[in-house]
C-alpha cells in the first residue's frame, strides 16, 4: 500500500447508517495506520458519570490542579485501558508523536504529569480504542461507512464531544444535515 493511503493523524467520521450503533456519530482520532493494521481513538463521545477526577483518584492522584473533564469513549477494544490525546508540548516513556499534529500517550506518567500541573497543555482522556487488522479499515472506507478528514487537530480540545462530529465535517467543507444513510444503486 502506498504510504500516502495511510491516515495516521486523520480523523474518521462515521456516516449515518454506518450500520453499528456502537460507532453512530463516531469520530475517531486515527494514531497509527500501516499495512499491518490501524488504530484510532475515539473523541465524539464521553463516558457518562465519569470524570477525570475519578480516575486520578483511582491511581491515588492529586486532583486540586485540574479540571474534571469528561473521559472519553475511546473505542470497543480494551475499554478499561486509557489513552490521553494530548498536544505535543510534553512527552513521556511511551509518548508517541502523531504525523506531528498530535501526541498519545498510554501509560499513568501522563496522569501523574497532569494530575501535578507538569502535563501538556492540551489533552483529553479516553477509555478503549478502535482497531482495524491488516486491510480491514481500507476495506470499510470502500464501503458506506466512513469518512476521512484531515481536520484541524484543535477541534479535539476546543469542541465539547458531542459537537465533533458536526464540527469536523463543517471543517471539512460538508453539512451534515445532507448527508444521507444509503448510497445509490443507480
Amino acid at each position: 500500500m502506498d504510504k500516502a493511503a495511510f491516515l495516521v493523524g486523520q480523523f474518521l467520521l462515521a456516516m449515518p447508517g454506518i450500520g453499528d450503533r456502537r460507532f453512530e456519530h463516531a469520530v475517531i482520532a486515527i494514531c497509527a495506520h500501516d499495512e499491518k493494521g490501524a488504530m484510532g481513538v475515539g473523541v465524539g463521545e464521553t463516558v457518562e458519570g465519569l470524570g477525570l477526577h475519578d480516575l486520578l483518584r483511582q491511581f491515588e492522584l492529586r486532583t486540586d490542579l485540574v479540571a474534571d473533564l469528561p473521559v472519553h469513549v475511546g473505542g470497543p477494544v480494551e475499554p478499561r485501558r486509557g489513552f490521553v490525546l494530548h498536544s505535543k508540548d510534553w512527552g513521556g516513556q511511551d509518548t508517541i508523536d502523531v504525523a506531528g499534529r498530535w501526541s498519545l500517550s498510554g501509560t499513568i506518567d501522563v496522569l501523574r504529569a497532569i494530575s501535578d500541573g507538569t502535563g501538556p497543555e492540551q489533552f483529553l482522556v479516553a477509555l478503549g480504542f478502535a482497531g482495524w487488522e491488516s486491510g480491514q479499515l481500507e476495506g470499510e472506507l470502500s464501503r458506506h461507512g466512513w469518512f476521512n478528514t484531515p481536520s484541524e487537530p484543535d477541534l479535539l480540545y476546543d469542541v465539547p464531544a458531542g459537537e465533533r462530529w458536526e464540527r469536523y465535517f463543517i471543517a471539512a467543507g460538508i453539512d451534515p444535515r445532507l448527508l444521507v444513510s444509503a448510497t445509490g444503486t443507480a
